[in-house]
């Protein structure tokens, strides 16, 4: 899902939308997923040992005892094993938005947030996720062209700020608009701007910038 077509309602039940879009974990043969919780321990281990870029393929299957062939089949190459490790992180953010505190999560009854303020709450937790995981996104998001919007959490993002900037900007276009805001929060930006000005100067870029269109 790439976020670029919702179908169903699109306001009161905005909720009942992200809830369909939110990732969960796969479903498979207990055998299955002992495998796959091996082969993501021993990922996660080389990689902050080594770096990313660093961990081959070979050197996965070696630390989890599995085949090769089992490893690429299950996962592809490096970017789906990162895709995988992203999961629970972006599911623990995704239920935080649905469900936590505001104004992360939504107002409790009887009590409105604006939702300028929702979206600048979901674009500060969101860049917390991406700075703590910055090169397994990064390999997510470009291991192809348009790889990043194939991923499944980012519908999830995508409809999210679009409903908040729906509430906040009613005469703007939602839709076009999330992929906009978004666009700014790429790993790969991030990684170029951490490396040159450090995580304060391009954490404080990138959220005036996402938040920017919230003044016009």
């Amino acid at each position: 899902m790439d976020g670029t077509e919702t179908t169903g309602p699109q306001s009161g039940s905005s909720s009942e939308v992200l809830e369909i879009l939110r990732s969960r974990p796969p479903q498979e043969r207990a055998d299955a997923a002992r495998n796959r919780e091996k082969v993501l321990a021993a990922a996660a281990r080389l990689f902050a040992g080594k770096g990313v870029e660093a961990v081959s393929m070979d050197a996965i299957a070696a630390e989890a005892g599995v085949g090769k062939g089992t490893l690429f089949r299950r996962f592809g190459d490096k970017s789906g094993l990162a895709v995988a490790l992203l999961d629970a992180r972006e599911r623990d953010l995704q239920e935080r938005i649905l469900s936590g505190q505001p104004p992360l999560g939504p107002p409790p009854a009887g009590r409105d947030i604006a939702p300028a303020e929702r979206l600048a709450a979901f674009v500060e937790a969101y860049l917390d996720y991406l700075f703590a995981h910055l090169d397994l996104v990064r390999m997510s998001e470009t291991a192809s062209p348009g790889a990043r919007y194939r991923i499944g959490a980012y519908g999830f993002w995508h409809r999210h700020v679009a409903i908040l900037l729906g509430q906040a900007l009613p005469d703007a276009d939602p839709e076009a608009l999330s992929h906009a805001v978004l666009a700014g929060l790429t790993g790969e930006l991030a990684t170029v701007l951490k490396d040159r000005y450090g995580e304060p100067r391009a954490r404080a870029a990138l959220t005036w910038a996402a938040l920017a269109v919230l003044a016009g």
